[in-house]
């Protein structure tokens, strides 16, 4: 990402920042509308605990954006837990789904198509790390050949 994206995403962020606990609400209850299967995933969690837990790794990635290599060891840590829990390659472009409608619910007209589009790269980024164990599970001969 550009640093003119990177900043972008930073600016909307804060602006969202004050009403994430709010708007993490109305994420899963879109996300569990739009992938059914991803509302067995969260039986037995606390629901606070989890929008808190959303809150902070969104406040994480905004913060670490110009330093994504940092990122990188708690991304995948964050991605072989979600594994772990039954987290699906696939879901990740629900989440993706769920997360760029609420960001648009709560910008509103800031909601521009650049905007969605830096959100949107942002998250690619840090899915695809966040993937690695997924694609471990699914071809390990293929990922030790390449490593």
């Amino acid at each position: 990402m550009s640093p003119e994206q990177k900043a972008l995403v930073k600016e909307t962020w804060r602006k969202v920042a004050p009403m994430a606990d709010i708007a993490a609400q109305p994420f899963y209850d879109r996300l569990f509308a739009i992938d059914a299967t991803t509302r067995p995933l969260f039986k037995a969690a606390d629901m606070t605990q989890q929008r808190q837990k959303l809150t902070q790794a969104l406040a994480m990635v905004g913060q670490g954006l110009d330093h994504v290599e940092a990122l990188v060891p708690t991304l995948s840590d964050l991605g072989r837990r979600h594994a772990q829990y039954g987290v699906m390659d696939g879901h990740y472009d629900t989440v993706r789904a769920a997360l760029l409608w609420t960001l648009e619910q709560g910008l509103g007209s800031e909601w521009t198509p650049k905007v969605k589009a830096v959100w949107d790269d942002a998250y690619s980024l840090l899915a695809r790390v966040m993937r690695e164990p997924h694609v471990r599970q699914i071809a390990p001969t293929t990922v030790m050949a390449d490593q």
